[in-house]
C-alpha cells in the first residue's frame, strides 16, 4: 500500500512519526511531504524521516495564498506519480483536494473547533477524525476517538521521559524548575487574539525565578530581559523537560495539552479561553490537569498558587485516570490508515 503524509507544522511531525514508523514496519510505502515551517524540517531530520519539501514560508495573506497554491500543485504532481491508496494530514486542506483527483482516499485529523479552513476541507475528505467530544459534526464520514493529537506521541506506550538526556544539557531534573512558553501571536488566524502581556510575563518569570530554575521557550526572539532563561535543551528534548517540570505556564495551546497529558501542572492563558473554549481544554480541566483563563493576570495568580500547593502525585493520579479513558492514538491512526487504504485497494481492483 502507498501512503502519503503531509507535514505543515512541527506538531505534525510528532503526531505522525510513530505512525510512519509503524506503517513502514508493516511493509507499507510511506511518502512524506512537508512545508518549511518553524522547526518542522529539523525534527524530520532528527527522527530520520525521509521527506520532500513542497513549499516555503508565508508571512502575509497573499503570501499564504501563493504558498498554499504552490503546495497543492506540487502535491498533486507527486501524487500523480505515486498513485497513493490513502493520503493523510492534520487540517488536511491540500490532501482533501488532491486525493479525489488521483483516486486516493483521504484521512484528515482535526482537533480545533470553528476554524474557517474546515469548510473547504471536511466536505471533500473521505474520513474526518476528531476527539470524542468535538463540538462540530461532519456527518457520515466523521469518526470520533478517545484521545487527543498529543497522545499520538506522549502516550506511555510511546514516550518515557529521559532525565539523563536533560542532565547532559545542564538541567537538574530532580531539582525544582518551571517551563514557560510564549507564543508570537502573529499568524493570520491569531488576529484579535492574545496571551500574556509584557507586564504579566515579567511578573510571572520574576516570581518563578524566586522559587526555582526557569526555562523560557518562545516562538519569537526572546527580549533581552529574558535571555538568561533560554531553553537549555534541543527541540527534541522539550517533552522530556516538560514531563520533569514542576509547573508549565504559557499561551501555547499545544504545549498546555502536552503538559496536561504528562501530568505536569499546567496554566494556560489565551483570550478565547472560557465557557466556549475548545472541548479538549474543557475536558482536561474536568480531569483537573489544566487550568485555563482568558485573563493573563489571573493566569499569573494561578501559577503562583500552584507553585505553593501543587502536588505531583495528585497530578500523576489524575493523569492515570485520564489514560484509563484514552487510547494510544498512534496505534489507532495506523490501523485506520491501513483499513482505509485497503478499502481503496479493493475498490481499485474491482
Amino acid at each position: 500500500m502507498h501512503v502519503i503524509v503531509t507535514i505543515q507544522h512541527p506538531a505534525h511531525v510528532h503526531f505522525y512519526r510513530h505512525v510512519i514508523a509503524d506503517l513502514e514496519a508493516r511493509g507499507h510505502d510511506v511518502h512524506v511531504f512537508a512545508r518549511d515551517k518553524d522547526i518542522a524540517l529539523d525534527l524530520l531530520d532528527r527522527y530520520g524521516i525521509d521527506h520532500t519539501i513542497l513549499a516555503g514560508k508565508a508571512d502575509s495573506l497573499p503570501g499564504l495564498a501563493r504558498v498554499q497554491a504552490t503546495y497543492e500543485a506540487r502535491l498533486l504532481r507527486e501524487a500523480l506519480r505515486i498513485r497513493p491508496d490513502v493520503m493523510t494530514a492534520i487540517g488536511g486542506v491540500a490532501v482533501s483536494h488532491v486525493a479525489p483527483l488521483v483516486g486516493a482516499r483521504s484521512v484528515v485529523w482535526i482537533d480545533n473547533e470553528g476554524a474557517q479552513s474546515h469548510r473547504i476541507t471536511t466536505p471533500l475528505a473521505h474520513v474526518v477524525c476528531t476527539p470524542r467530544r468535538f463540538r462540530d459534526d461532519y456527518g457520515a464520514n466523521h469518526v470520533r476517538y478517545d484521545g487527543y493529537h498529543e497522545l499520538a506521541y506522549l502516550h506511555p506506550d510511546r514516550f518515557m521521559p529521559d532525565p539523563a538526556g536533560l542532565r547532559e544539557h545542564g538541567v537538574r531534573p530532580d531539582e525544582r524548575f518551571f517551563l514557560v512558553r510564549f507564543r508570537q501571536w502573529s499568524a493570520l488566524h491569531d488576529v484579535g487574539e492574545n496571551g500574556f502581556s509584557r507586564e504579566a510575563k515579567r511578573e510571572l518569570v520574576s516570581f518563578l525565578d524566586d522559587h526555582g530554575e526557569v526555562y523560557v521557550t518562545s516562538e519569537s526572539p526572546l527580549p533581552d530581559e529574558f535571555q538568561g532563561y533560554q531553553l537549555p535543551v534541543p527541540p527534541h528534548l522539550v517533552h522530556d523537560l516538560l514531563a520533569c517540570a514542576d509547573l508549565y505556564v504559557g499561551d501555547s495551546a499545544t504545549m498546555a495539552t502536552e503538559a496536561a497529558v504528562l501530568g505536569t501542572p499546567a496554566v494556560r492563558a489565551q483570550s478565547f479561553a472560557g465557557a466556549d473554549d475548545m472541548t479538549n481544554f474543557l475536558e482536561l480541566a474536568e480531569y483537573g490537569l489544566l487550568h485555563s483563563t482568558a485573563d493573563d493576570r489571573e493566569a499569573v495568580r494561578k501559577a503562583k498558587s500552584l507553585v505553593h500547593s501543587a502536588d505531583r502525585e495528585t497530578y500523576q493520579r489524575r493523569r492515570r485516570r485520564l489514560l484509563d479513558d484514552k487510547i494510544d492514538v498512534a496505534g489507532y491512526a495506523t490501523e485506520l490508515l491501513i483499513r482505509t487504504g485497503r478499502n481503496q485497494e479493493v475498490h481499485n481492483k474491482g
